[in-house]
């Protein structure tokens, strides 16, 4: 799905909650309350995105990569693990769109370089994308929703989600190494380092991630360090490079999906969607009960994508356990279609520019085993 279709149908989805405005079939009241909730989330997704992009441009996931090549000392695995843990920080801190978009890429070219089968890192980046948005509130919109809801901070989210999110990614890296243990046998030559086009502004950009990785987890609202940071990012970006500087940085088409769904959601809970969503995810902190509600989560991620999934079940979510493992189902969940998160798509994307394919017939298929086996495993820590 490109940046024009999701601007589309962010347009098409504010028109209809506009309609239903007009129309009396929803109060002005309502929107405003959608509103008041969801600026700063918005606000957090341009900022970072800026933060993300910036960064790439000045080569810091690229210096960062070829670190880790050198420290896995020419041992193939040892090279996909030290991945594994770059793709779990980088959504951890900067989200699970950043892994997908910007270090996928990277990624592909420090494996290419190395004459390495790209598959095994490929699907470490998109899956763990998705398990591993369970570990901070900033790791995933849906993370920022619920935080916002149980108003709490960073340290009380983890507090509620770490042991899930720790299952989450240790399942997801034993899933991958069955499906790819015999491609990660053997060794690799050694490569020289990228060539760095500007030293000063890598430096300033490292800083800037480097000091806001902590601020994130602060308790502050996320928005202000990631403005801050996006701020410090332009104007370095001004001084050394401003040909790098355009529209695109902004993600437009993204902001307005998201307002979209988050207008045209609410809407429909005005109008009783409540009601038939939680006869099917019913109620209780008990495991059974939250298996019930974290496959709720997973299947309607799977069939229309894991931000409306959340928004629709949340209001029937109840309580922290049970809000909890309605992430499990709609973050670690979205593994079997293409469509159930965005970050899926945007790394096919950027891997068919990049020349490497990877059948959805593949994809589906290996999801259809680590969506549930991820999320049951994760939900476990959760049951009262």
């Amino acid at each position: 799905m490109d940046a024009v279709k999701l601007a589309i149908i962010g347009v098409a989805l504010l028109l209809a909650a506009a309609t239903a405005i007009a129309t009396g079939l929803a109060r002005p009241d309502d929107a405003m309350v959608v509103a008041d909730r969801v600026w700063p989330i918005l606000l957090f997704i341009v900022a970072v995105t800026i933060v993300a992009e910036l960064a790439a441009a000045a080569g810091v996931f690229d210096a960062a990569a070829h670190r880790l090549s050198r420290l896995g000392k020419g041992r193939t695995v040892a090279l996909w693990a030290l991945v594994v843990v770059l793709a779990v920080a980088a959504t951890a801190f900067l989200s699970l769109d950043t892994t997908a978009v910007l270090l996928t890429p990277v990624i592909v070219a420090v494996v290419r370089a190395r004459r390495l089968d790209p598959l095994p890192f490929v699907f470490a980046t998109v899956w763990l994308a998705n398990t591993a948005s369970l570990v901070l509130p900033v790791s995933n919109l849906t993370n920022l929703l619920a935080a916002d809801l149980l108003h709490v901070g960073p340290w009380e989210f983890i507090a509620l989600l770490g042991p899930s999110a720790g299952i989450a990614i240790v399942a997801t890296v034993g899933l991958l190494v069955l499906f790819f243990h015999s491609r990660l046998r053997g060794t690799y030559p050694s490569v020289a380092a990228p060539e760095t086009a500007d030293p000063v502004l890598l430096r300033i950009a490292a800083v800037v991630v480097v000091v806001l990785l902590p601020l994130l987890v602060s308790g502050m609202p996320p928005w202000i360090p990631a403005s801050a940071a996006a701020l410090v990012l332009l104007g370095a970006f001004v001084w050394r490079h401003p040909r790098a500087l355009a529209w695109r940085l902004v993600p437009v088409s993204l902001v307005i999906f998201a307002a979209g769904l988050f207008f045209a959601v609410g809407i429909l809970e005005t109008l009783g969607s409540g009601a038939l969503i939680s006869s099917i995810a019913g109620s209780g902190t008990d495991l059974l009960s939250l298996w019930r509600l974290t496959g709720t989560g997973l299947v309607s991620a799977n069939l229309i994508n894991n931000l409306p999934a959340y928004l629709l079940v949340e209001p029937v979510a109840g309580s922290p356990e049970r809000l909890a493992a309605l992430l499990i189902g709609v973050n670690a969940g979205s593994l079997i279609t293409p469509w159930a998160s965005l970050a899926t798509l945007l790394w096919h994307q950027r891997l068919r520019a990049d020349g490497v394919e990877v059948s959805w017939t593949r994809f589906v298929l290996m999801g259809l085993v680590a969506a549930p086996v991820v999320s049951l495993l994760a939900v476990i820590p959760l049951a009262r």
